[in-house]
């Protein structure tokens, strides 16, 4: 009777330690799931990236208004030695002051020129279509219409989040909120994507966005110290030399001073569509200025911001604007430049690590 009872007992522990139905032995069998599974969570998170892309977009752009409010106040704390909250909170009433200037006092005044603006350059457009087509280079049709799809066209899909007036006041609301947020406890942030990090590749991450916050704040302080030169001094000029729309001309020149490459042609078009709708001369001149401000903006303030930040090739910002704007629609266009820019600071961090690497292992072996 014992023994049968013993023997049950040694059955019933055998069956609880036996293999369950679930579990796999062969070794084989669970590598090759291990490999399937991590390409399928590679394909979801590259198709969570695509379906989020807007939002993903907005949020960066947000850091990298943060990192231009951090720069003001880092700046302004060599002046004024008080608490980094209050230095922060100068930036933004300054940053908001500004915002409703130009509403107030400037806006009536470019809100009448940009309604005039539309009909200006369609009407020199439709008159070198017209010269075109008498020199024999074929019967061009070109209405606003036409001009807008094949604008959006070569910059991409625009999507529902930034498509309309409301959907692109909401997603500058949301970027400057998200910034200030940043702004006032950036290593809050910083310290909670860290945590989700391995404890050995922490040290790496926080050297890695330290020298990506230097670049951010030196590049977009590069920038918009361009704005600023490229937008007054093209202001100053027109009203100078009797260009129309004076004020018109300064504010879109300062603000596709963001866009590198592609900014400034877009400008450039425009300012000498509007100089030749008041005459011949007036257009000859709004040629020189348009050389000048970028003369001074191209071989001044870029070569001395690329020194203090990361050099970036033309030719590779120009591929990038193509590329991002082609994917991810103008949202993609104006932060092609950042984008690419904190690449490159990984990529070179990354680089030092594997040199580093390298010669401890040579190092050793000698």
């Amino acid at each position: 009777m014992v023994e049968r009872k013993e023997r049950a007992q040694a059955r019933a522990k055998a069956t609880a330690n036996a293999p369950g139905p679930t579990e796999i032995r062969s070794h084989l069998v669970r590598t090759e799931l291990l490999k399937a599974s991590v390409w399928l969570g590679l394909a979801l998170l590259i198709g969570a990236c695509i379906v989020l892309v807007q939002p993903i977009l907005l949020i960066f752009a947000a850091i990298v208004m943060a990192s231009m409010l951090d720069g003001g106040t880092r700046l302004l704390g060599r002046v004024l030695p008080i608490a980094r909250g209050w230095r922060l909170l100068i930036v933004c009433l300054t940053l908001l002051a500004f915002m409703i200037w130009t509403m107030m006092f400037a806006g009536s005044q470019i809100a009448d020129q940009a309604a005039t603006l539309q009909k200006v350059v369609m009407s020199q457009v439709e008159r070198l279509a017209g010269w075109a087509s008498d020199h024999g280079m074929g019967n061009l049709q070109l209405d606003t219409k036409t001009i807008s799809d094949n604008f959006a066209g070569t910059f991409g899909r625009v999507t529902a989040a930034v498509g309309s007036v409301v959907g692109a006041f909401t997603s500058v609301v949301m970027i400057l909120i998200l910034g200030i947020f940043i702004a006032i406890e950036p290593r809050l942030y910083e310290r909670g994507v860290a945590w989700m990090l391995p404890m050995k590749n922490r040290e790496d991450f926080y050297i890695t966005t330290a020298r990506m916050g230097f670049t951010l704040r030196r590049l977009m302080a590069g920038r918009l110290l361009g704005m600023l030169v490229e937008g007054i001094g093209t202001w100053l000029a027109c009203l100078a030399v009797g260009v129309p729309m004076a004020a018109l001309m300064g504010l879109l020149t300062g603000l596709l001073a963001f866009i590198p490459n592609i900014g400034a042609i877009v400008s450039g078009a425009l300012l000498i569509l509007v100089g030749f709708s008041a005459g011949t001369d007036v257009g000859l001149w709004a040629i020189v200025i348009y050389f000048i401000v970028q003369t001074v903006d191209g071989y001044l303030i870029v070569p001395m911001v690329a020194k203090q930040t990361v050099d970036l090739a033309p030719a590779l910002v120009l591929g990038a604007q193509i590329l991002f704007g082609a994917l991810l629609g103008i949202m993609g266009l104006f932060l092609a430049d950042p984008i690419v820019a904190m690449i490159k600071v990984a990529l070179e961090r990354e680089a030092e690590r594997n040199a580093a690497g390298v010669k401890r292992k040579t190092t050793a072996d000698t």
